[in-house]
């Protein structure tokens, strides 16, 4: 896949928001990045891989309040977590910064005043909630209140969960901080806009040009130019640990328009190491290539927003952005309650980070679709796979070239022994294809049917039977170095995939790389060194360890979220938030009036009408009862038919613009896709009383 001349190319991860650990759901972003940049380096491209930590916000500023330190120290902390975990995890970045970096102040600033100074930045005064006691502008999910429109209780200040229905923080009935508990006041400011409809016509053409975004996403943009593009809101008030607008003093950067541009600053930092030209990577005219690989729910600000800014400022666009889905673990959404909200480090204490990378590349394609880790299947694919196919080739031919040969590769192959490993080789290109356009599933079957091959190969010529039969030498010299040249064409397709286990293979095979390019001829009269074994087999009993301790990490989290959506591409980790106080106390007796049973969903239905809920009919052993759930967020109606839930089965039934709302189903979690359905313990009737 290279051209004649190596390619130049920039490759970018999302940045992880520094206010919590990493955990296997941004892990598939990491590897599905690292192994693309690995591909790239194996080919003879210079292929540079940056990122760094997201460290402002409002969040950030608050939990380092809460824990009693500075913000400084706080992301500090973080990032040595971030990248000791992304280090065991194998992933090669060639520069990890952070956004709170001089470089990305200089850089954030200049595209602001580009941006000014070209007319793309207004004024306007708004009214904000102000948080009297902390002294503070409010960030809308940072209120709670009744929603103005279905009077549903403890909703955010821009939508209610239970009505789907948007507005503005102000129109919140009895609002209150979710920082203090104060009743916040309305308060007016000024605050600075990017005038993004400016871009229109430049950003319809840009994500809409084949190749710039996957067609999903390229449709699902098209509806945002139909209602037109909104002015976008820059500007965050003082207190707020942050980036201060150059001549706008208590005005700092919203943490959105300075993230991105950390991309850029991370690339500067490693340019100021390496010597690299910077303006070559970015000027309008390069020649270099930029990719961006993020998670689908932070589209609209890398495909809209940054590409207007980088344009507005007089920087090149992105060749392409490639976003991915989400991780669900034996087919749930990652949950908490049943312990498979899996920390990066809780899986690093038990198991090789290998497995992890082989499994999720054998999961990976172009597409956004989700993927799952079935944590049975997981360790049936490791061990069939990595164990059973590949290393299992190794082991069985590396002893007879010690011992019997002097640990040399015969000095030619067979006729038969040559047409193998021809067919290996010529697998090269398909391969290579697949890896570029990150169709990595696809490319593992192919990798995995040479595999068959090789070991079909050993199974005939059997060389532990002619190592026992006189004159057979020659044959048994043919058919170990034929075995061992196939492992390495093989290591050398999965050395992006498995690059620690690559390295212990290069070791034994006494190589010095894995570029393609080497592998067009086999390896003859090759000295090899001792086999030491390469990987073990995924241990069902290490799993459940894994899984144990993540209920014990769970129990002990605490993690502010950030407002909207992380940089990463995932929703925030919410176990404890420290910020929101408790609601008003209630007696024991209050406690008793509730009634709480187990329903079965009979029927689940989307609302058009609402963005959030869905209608669900539910058997509570005494008849059926319509509920509406704001849960559309976390589920599809078809998920939920037949599943066992938990109701609040006296609720006074309220009449909604939909219909008559019977009771509420129990949920939890900090919301979105991170919502959960309470399921009662295996036994359970509908009709039972829960206590």
């Amino acid at each position: 896949m290279s051209a004649q001349s190596p390619r130049q190319i920039l490759v970018t991860s999302a940045l992880p928001y520094a206010n919590g650990p990493i955990h296997l759901g941004h892990m598939v972003e990491y590897i599905q990045t690292d192994i693309w940049t690995r591909f790239q380096k194996a080919q003879g491209n210079e292929c540079i891989y940056v990122c760094a930590d997201d460290a402002h916000g409002t969040p950030i500023m608050l939990r380092a309040q809460n824990e009693g330190i500075t913000p400084e120290e706080l992301i500090a902390r973080i990032a040595k977590e971030h990248q000791a975990d992304f280090a065991d995890f194998n992933i090669g970045f060639d520069q990890y910064h952070s956004t709170h970096s001089e470089e990305n102040r200089e850089l954030a600033s200049y595209i602001y005043t580009q941006l000014k100074e070209k007319g793309h930045i207004s004024r306007q005064k708004i009214k904000q909630l102000y948080d009297p006691e902390k002294q503070m502008f409010l960030p809308d999910r940072f209120i709670k209140g009744t929603c103005p429109k279905c009077k549903a209780d403890d909703q955010y200040g821009d939508n209610c969960e239970v009505c789907g229905a948007t507005y503005s923080p102000t129109e919140l009935i009895n609002p209150k901080s979710a920082v203090s508990g104060a009743t916040p006041i309305e308060k007016e400011t000024e605050h600075l806009f990017f005038e993004l409809a400016h871009f229109e016509e430049l950003l319809k053409t840009w994500t809409q040009t084949p190749g710039h975004l996957q067609p999903q996403i390229a449709n699902k943009l098209s509806e945002w130019f139909e209602t037109g593009l909104r002015a976008w809101d820059i500007t965050r008030d003082a207190p707020y640990f942050g980036f201060e607008i150059p001549g706008e003093p208590g005005k700092y950067f919203y943490v959105w328009l300075d993230a991105p541009v950390g991309y850029m600053a991370s690339f500067k930092a490693y340019c100021e190491r390496t010597g690299t030209d910077f303006d070559a990577y970015w000027k309008p005219d390069s020649k270099a290539e930029l990719y961006h690989f993020i998670g689908k729910d932070i589209i609209y600000f890398h495909a809209l927003f940054w590409p207007a800014m980088l344009a507005g400022a007089g920087f090149r666009t992105p060749n392409a952005i490639f976003a991915h889905g989400f991780l669900t673990v034996d087919g749930q959404k990652m949950s908490k309650s049943r312990g498979t909200f899996i920390m990066a480090r809780t899986y690093l204490k038990h198991l090789n980070p290998e497995y992890l990378r082989y499994y999720f590349a054998g999961k990976l394609s172009s597409g956004i679709d989700d993927i799952d880790l079935n944590l049975e299947d997981f360790a049936q694919r490791v061990n069939s796979d990595l164990v059973g196919k590949v290393v299992n080739i190794a082991s069985r031919c590396a002893g007879f070239v010690k011992k019997r040969f002097e640990g040399k590769l015969a000095p030619q192959l067979s006729e038969e022994g040559q047409a193998l490993y021809q067919k290996a080789i010529d697998a090269k290109p398909k391969i290579a294809e697949l890896y570029e356009k990150r169709e990595y599933a696809h490319a593992m079957r192919e990798i995995m049917a040479i595999a068959d091959m090789a070991n079909e190969y050993i199974d005939q010529t059997a060389p532990w039977v002619l190592a026992k039969e006189e004159g057979k030498e020659a044959e048994l010299h043919d058919s170990v170095s034929t075995g061992i040249n196939l492992f390495r064409v093989l290591m050398t397709y999965l050395a992006p995939v498995i690059p620690a286990t690559a390295e212990k293979a290069q070791a034994f095979l006494n190589l010095d790389n894995w570029q393609w390019s080497s592998i067009n001829k086999p390896l003859l009269n090759h000295a090899i060194n001792k086999f030491k074994p390469l990987m073990t087999r995924v241990e069902p009993e290490k799993i459940q360890q894994m899984l144990d301790d993540t209920q014990k990490d769970l129990a002990q989290q605490t993690v502010v979220p950030k407002q909207t959506q992380t940089p990463k591409g995932q929703t925030a980790v919410m176990d404890k938030t420290e910020i929101e106080p408790i609601a008003n106390e209630i007696t024991i007796e209050d406690f008793m009036k509730i009634d709480l049973r187990v329903a079965k969903i009979v029927n689940a239905e989307a609302v058009p009408e609402a963005n959030k809920l869905l209608k669900l009919t539910l058997d509570i052993g005494l008849g059926e009862r319509q509920v509406f759930a704001g849960i559309k967020s976390a589920y599809e109606p078809e998920q939920l038919i037949g599943k066992l839930t938990v109701m609040v089965a006296n609720l006074k039934p309220r009449k909604m613009r939909f219909g008559l709302s019977e009771g509420m189903v129990l949920a939890a979690g900090p919301g979105g896709k991170d919502l959960y359905i309470l399921s009662p313990d295996e036994g359970a009737q509908p009709g039972m009383r829960v206590k």
